[in-house]
């Protein structure tokens, strides 16, 4: 069941501003004027209070009475800070302090998100809002609450806005300094909350969290803990969650609440009510729809597609089925690495393999520069041409060890031309370092005339991947399994194997067993005299065995009574066989007593 997130940020703009600007200082000391802080009195001297009470000589307010208390404490604090009597004057060092936690909202919980506690009066100390040229108007990109409180809208010309209120803090907006925070705010979210998160227009993220909630506690623990994140930081945020994306979006912007969460399969009412603006409409179609009467998305339920698609548009229509979850609307996710990339726009096509060889061995020393500066070893490589009449072309390499070494890639990629057909002409290459690793400086030891190290196959395991198909070069390794086929697999051809048991297996091991006919043996421990394989009758001289194999019941319920026997035998020619009989010979159930070729030594 998919379950998409949408995180709506209403004053991203706005507020990012504000974080950049917003003072070191506490709050009171900015908007009641300069203030200096009393001098902490850390050696106050001896006590001149005898011992069983009495007032220290200091504290003349404190002797004249308790009633007097509270109206010379006012006078005290109306002073000026550095007029103010030091804390030893007072009788006491410290001030009474609040329980440092006891204040402290919760990370999640119950309650409903609120705003920051900072008022936007004291802090910006008049409304602002941003603008952008467009066109030959400055337009209202965003306003802050006080300016939304005095009717300042976005979208509204910057000359009005300045028209209707006075005192207006206008900025330029910032768009590129916005889509930048929100990639960092993608990029964690890819690295704690889920490993899809996609950038939602220019105020918001939609998160993927099929099957990743459940780490935080639920969709809802989740979503109060992402707020709290968001409030700690001085963004003010709603999410949303529903199974499409479209529904989560519009829920997050139109629900009215900070956390909405919609069960899969009830979009269609859910969005009943909202406004076109919801399903993410181009102007020209709410145009039209407000031409028609068309107010919200539940008067587009009862239309025909064909009619509202000549009326507002295919993609109007798309809108929707998304919305409910008749058509997938795939997220483009945001990809926590950049794949180091050089290319090559040429002044005129190429086609001949001498100037294309040339443009490589250009892009390579581009790409290792670049590897360098990264610390990153290359694994695989993907070069792609463009061709003149748009097609392109496109060849691959791949190393055996993380190497940014340009002789070594030079010479692979060079092996690989001939794969490249021009056409009318080249007109663009690009190399991309599809696959890296982590490639630091490695310490040699002085051998001291002695190199005792053994010597690295690696670009000859290049130099062969290159000559033949890729996957070829391989090694193989022992694998925990009793049944013969399953306990040797493949390894890559510098992965060190894991060892082999004592038993003796063939050099060449068959792909699958395959059955033997005319078969005489005497049973049940004896090997066959007798057999054909591939239309070929042979004659035992020697054999060996049996070793009894039993199959491996945890994986099938086949296997829980299989039995295997299997034998080396040595035929007249000198050919000599690994073959096996299906059962003990004794009971049915462990096998119909059928014999099959399964390996050849030597």
């Amino acid at each position: 069941m998919t379950r998409v997130a949408s995180l709506y940020l209403p004053q991203l703009a706005i507020e990012r501003l504000r974080r950049l600007e917003q003072p070191t200082e506490p709050l009171e000391h900015v908007t009641a004027g300069p203030r200096f802080a009393p001098p902490v009195d850390d050696d106050p001297g001896a006590c001149s209070v005898p011992r069983g009470g009495g007032w220290r000589p200091g504290a003349r307010w404190a002797r004249d009475g308790v009633l007097r208390h509270k109206p010379i404490e006012a006078e005290i604090d109306a002073l000026p800070a550095h007029q103010r009597p030091s804390m030893r004057e007072m009788g006491r060092r410290s001030e009474a302090a609040q329980h440092p936690f006891r204040a402290m909202p919760a990370d999640e919980g119950g309650g409903s998100v609120s705003t920051p506690a900072i008022g936007w009066r004291r802090l910006w100390g008049r409304p602002t809002i941003l603008i952008s040229r467009t066109g030959q108007r400055d337009i209202v990109t965003s306003a802050c609450p006080v300016a939304l409180e005095l009717g300042l809208r976005p979208g509204m010309a910057a000359a009005h806005a300045r028209a209707l209120v006075t005192e207006l803090d206008v900025r330029d907006a910032e768009p590129d300094a916005d889509r930048a925070w929100l990639d960092r705010l993608a990029l964690h979210a890819v690295a704690h909350w889920t490993p899809t998160a996609s950038v939602s227009g220019e105020d918001g993220l939609w998160l993927d969290l099929t099957g990743t909630t459940h780490l935080f506690g639920g969709e809802q623990r989740f979503c109060r803990r992402l707020l709290r994140f968001l409030e700690r930081l001085g963004f003010t945020a709603s999410i949303a969650i529903a199974g499409t994306p479209g529904a989560a979006h519009a829920l997050a912007r139109y629900g009215g609440e900070a956390v909405r969460l919609l069960p899969s399969g009830k979009e269609t009412e859910a969005l009943a009510d909202f406004p076109l603006a919801a399903l993410r409409l181009e102007p020209e179609a709410l145009q039209g729809a407000a031409r028609f009467g068309l107010e919200r998305i539940a008067d587009l339920y009862p239309m025909p597609r064909g009619p509202l698609a000549r009326r507002l548009g295919l993609r109007a229509v798309q809108r929707l089925d998304q919305a409910r979850g008749i058509v997938a609307e795939p997220l483009v996710p945001m990809v926590p690495f950049e794949a180091p990339r050089v290319e090559r726009r040429l002044l005129e096509p190429i086609g001949t393999a001498e100037a294309i060889i040339q443009v490589i061995l250009d892009l390579v020393d581009d790409l290792v520069i670049m590897l360098q500066q990264r610390s990153l070893g290359l694994r695989t490589a993907h070069l792609a041409c463009l061709i003149v009449d748009g097609s392109d072309q496109h060849i691959a390499i791949g190393t055996a060890r993380a190497t940014r070494e340009p002789i070594h890639l030079k010479r692979m990629l060079s092996m690989r031309v001939e794969r490249i057909d021009p056409g009318l002409g080249i007109e663009a290459m690009t190399l991309t370092a599809a696959r890296v690793e982590a490639l630091t400086v490695q310490t040699i030891e002085a051998g001291l005339g002695r190199d005792e190290r053994p010597p690295d196959v690696a670009p000859l395991v290049d130099q062969l991947t290159g000559r033949i198909e890729p996957d070829r070069p391989f090694r193989l390794t022992s694998h925990e399994s009793d049944v013969p086929e399953r306990a040797v697999r493949r390894i890559g051809p510098l992965a060190k194997p894991l060892g082999w048991p004592r038993w003796r297996r063939p050099v060449r091991m068959l792909r699958h067993p395959e059955p033997l006919v005319h078969v005489v043996a005497l049973m049940p421990d004896h090997p066959p005299r007798r057999f054909t394989w591939r239309g070929k009758a042979y004659r035992v001289v020697a054999g060996d065995g049996p070793e009894r194999i039993h199959g491996e019941w945890w994986r099938s319920r086949e296997e829980l009574w299989a039995v295997r026997d299997y034998f080396r035998v040595e035929a007249e020619d000198g050919g000599r066989f690994w073959l096996f009989r299906r059962g003990d010979g004794v009971d049915e159930q462990t096998g119909n007593l059928s014999w099959f070729m399964h390996g050849i030594f030597g």
